[in-house]
């Protein structure tokens, strides 16, 4: 009988080795891919942060001397962080807003609806160059379109790109209107709040904004907050629209963390100066990332079934 059982436990474990050797055979593209661009590089740029490396010659071991100079003898780096905590902190909180806002409007029950949301998601899907070059264009303060209308009414319009103090603002405005993703996600959102909900609020005798601000807005919370992480994520990483409109400037007011980082690596050939950077800007995403986790108890409601 102990016999029938070893067997029986022998017959298992080779049956169980045979399943794992064709699921590792099935995912081994994906396991060498993840490996030779993911895992290699993210190993080798540690090295390379602690050394001084040009491409051209071999790297030069120097401790954690990159980390030091950044944080000490390099004022671009903070000015680049600035600019790119600028951006975080007044872009992602009024995506939530708009977004929000017109996934509300086009969530209401009218003719020609998707015609609607149609054109509201459409400029997601516009390439980033070609939107950028767009909207040098249109924020040109010579002949550019928006301060052409403000002339029409008698305003002045300011330098926008071209102005320090408004460069910023323009590119964050320019943000706003390729927000038709999170529009989506806010729109699957709404239609997942249960209609019971504001049966009950209509027998208290709610009005439209109370149901809005105490039933609709929790209810999406979840959505408002995968939103967050993301736009938080891409803030960070904010790079092609400055680099194709503005280049850094003007002095300086658009240097952003991923622009000073990619001009250092591929402009300077400091790889290890650069690898250095993309670690310190993995840590802050990592930092304020896992904040907002933290944070998320207190105001993201899930529905209990």
């Amino acid at each position: 009988m102990k016999i029938n059982k070893k067997a029986k436990k022998g017959k298992l474990e080779r049956s169980q080795w045979r399943d794992r050797k064709i699921g590792l055979l099935f995912i081994s593209p994906w396991l060498i891919g993840f490996s030779a661009f993911i895992f290699y590089p993210a190993l080798a740029s540690v090295y390379y942060s602690l050394t001084s490396y040009n491409v051209l010659n071999p790297p030069e071991f120097i401790g954690i001397d990159n980390y030091r100079v950044l944080f000490t003898d390099d004022p671009l780096f903070w000015k680049a962080l600035y600019n790119t905590f600028y951006y975080a902190i007044f872009a992602i909180p009024l995506g939530i807003l708009i977004g929000v806002s017109i996934a509300l409007l086009l969530n209401l029950k009218v003719k020609g609806m998707p015609i609607y949301r149609t054109v509201y998601y459409l400029p997601a899907i516009v390439p980033v160059v070609g939107a950028s070059i767009v909207w040098m264009w249109l924020l040109n303060p010579q002949y550019g379109i928006i301060n052409g209308i403000l002339d029409k009414i008698g305003i002045s319009g300011p330098g926008w790109i071209t102005d320090p103090r408004w460069s910023k603002p323009s590119l964050i405005i320019m943000s706003l209107w390729a927000i038709g993703g999170a529009i989506l996600i806010y729109l699957a959102g709404l239609q997942d709040v249960p209609q019971n909900l504001y049966e009950s609020a209509d027998l208290d005798g709610a009005n439209r904004v109370q149901k809005t601000i105490y039933i609709t807005i929790p209810m999406i919370t979840p959505a408002i907050f995968f939103n967050f992480i993301m736009g938080l994520i891409i803030a960070f990483q904010y790079f092609t629209q400055a680099y194709i409109m503005t280049d850094g400037g003007p002095a300086d007011s658009t240097l952003f963390y991923s622009l000073y980082l990619y001009n250092n690596a591929f402009g300077y050939f400091k790889m290890g100066y650069a690898s250095a950077m993309a670690w310190i800007l993995f840590l802050i995403i990592l930092a304020c990332t896992l904040l907002v986790f933290k944070s998320s108890a207190r105001w993201v409601y899930y529905e209990r079934t």
